[in-house]
């Protein structure tokens, strides 16, 4: 039994705090059924009545029984959040972002997770590449669904190039393509990524895989078409051309063109692209309806539309109780964006400036000196380059950032600048706007 199985503290008020279970017991297991992780501990204590069985540090076994609503959770908790060791990435994947971080950054940046676990229960994406036949059963056995996958393609050889493997390494034969088509047979559901690399998975290639996707059914949820990103820290790594105006053009359209196949079998899009290529290829963003539930908003496609409908509804509603009434006690401000927000930024903080003259407001652009000119998007914002482009120039009575610049739940960016550096150094507050069109607006109106 794994260290990680020991009780380190049982929650406050949680069902397991009524029992004879103290800090220091090993769990062994749940029903009757051996817990060896947090797939095992969340499958086996859903049901409403259960049966633990511990060992404590005499080494006597003791069982306890609980009657708890079904599906809440029991309330032990552990050392580790998997109680086990997260498993790493052992690709070597030739548009891998890690690979293109600068020297001299946080340790933990550099660490690559591949571990199935954190996909189903935090919704990070994995090439299911590390897992034994054992592992694939598993998951069907426990029904752990729905899993983020990058899938990128369906031909084998391709993807074991694009995922730096040999074709039939580590009982892996087709470098995990076999997992996702069992993993579909069963029924378990996938939300899909492509990171798409123009001259390698894209056009044709594109195409293939989508329609590999689409003949593999109902399971699959949804699938998002991601441009590969590109760093200046490329030396040694291969050779990837980035995508401009045409490449952008031409991967959404086979996108849509298999969108609207998806659409027409299973009465749903299915098939994304990531705001950025619309950006890239200068279009206007599809409405509202096109995203249906935004199923891949953290792979930023839908971001900003939802983003531009939550701040206009929010500004309805304000409008009808009256603009200027709304406004707080800042009346000056500056917004701080990356290139790829910045116009649909600006048109925001214009209509608002235009409907209420009683504030003002600027949009400051940054450019990413710190991972290169060819990263455009917010979230990978230095404070180093915040501050050397706008300390001195700052106009307004604060600035504006989005908490998709800080590291998450810290006030800390990549580059281990704080929020409190930051506002020193510009010489204004510094207020941390949350991903929503309406906390910006509220931000925007001094609140």
């Amino acid at each position: 039994m794994s260290v990680n199985a020991i009780v380190t503290s049982i929650a406050a008020g949680s069902p397991a705090a009524k029992l004879k279970i103290k800090p220091g017991d090993i769990l062994r297991k749940i029903n009757g059924h051996i817990i060896s992780d947090v797939l095992d501990y969340k499958y086996y204590s859903y049901d409403e009545r259960i049966m633990i069985e511990l060992e404590d540090a005499d080494g006597m076994s003791k069982v306890v029984r609980l009657r708890k609503p079904e599906g809440a959770d029991i309330g032990l908790e552990f050392d580790t959040y998997l109680m086990d060791r997260e498993r790493s990435c052992a690709n070597k994947c030739v548009f891998c972002f890690i690979d293109q971080l600068p020297k001299g950054m946080r340790e933990t940046l550099y660490y690559k997770d591949d571990d199935v676990r954190l996909s189903f229960f935090q919704g990070n994406y994995v090439t299911l590449t590390n897992l034994s036949e054992r592992d694939v059963d598993r998951l069907i056995r426990l029904r752990v669904s729905p899993l983020n996958v990058s899938v990128h393609t369906l031909d084998p050889e391709l993807r074991a190039q694009m995922l730096g493997r040999q074709l039939g390494g580590n009982g892996c034969g087709e470098p995990g393509i076999d997992h996702i088509r069992t993993l579909a047979g069963a029924g378990i559901t996938m939300n899909c990524q492509i990171v798409c690399c123009p001259g390698i998975n894209d056009g044709e290639r594109l195409a293939q895989t989508l329609d590999g996707l689409l003949e593999l059914g109902d399971c699959i949820n949804s699938v998002s078409v991601v441009p590969v990103g590109l760093t200046k820290h490329r030396e040694g790594l291969t050779r990837l051309q980035p995508f401009d105006k045409e490449l952008a053009l031409a991967a959404i359209g086979v996108a849509d063109r298999y969108g609207e196949i998806f659409n027409a079998r299973r009465g749903s899009r299915v098939v994304y692209c990531a705001d950025e290529l619309y950006i890239k290829a200068e279009l206007e963003l599809p409405l509202y309806e096109y995203y249906e539930d935004y199923p891949q908003l953290e792979n930023g496609v839908g971001m900003m539309r939802l983003f531009i409908s939550e701040f206009m509804n929010e500004f309805d509603r304000t409008m009808r109780t009256g603009l200027s009434n709304a406004v707080g006690m800042y009346r000056s401000f500056s917004v701080v964006t990356g290139c790829a927000a910045s116009s649909f930024l600006s048109n925001l903080v214009e209509t608002t400036v235009e409907k209420c003259d009683i504030i003002t407001g600027s949009v400051y652009v940054i450019r990413n000196d710190f991972f290169g000119d060819g990263v455009t998007v917010s979230g990978l914002i230095t404070g180093r380059d915040i501050i050397s482009q706008l300390k001195g120039c700052v106009v307004g009575a604060r600035v504006l950032i989005p908490v998709n610049m800080l590291r998450s739940g810290e006030e800390v960016f990549l580059d281990d600048v704080t929020v409190t550096e930051l506002s020193r150094e510009l010489g204004v507050p510094v207020r941390i706007v949350q991903q929503d069109g309406a906390d910006f607006l509220r931000a925007v109106l001094g609140w």
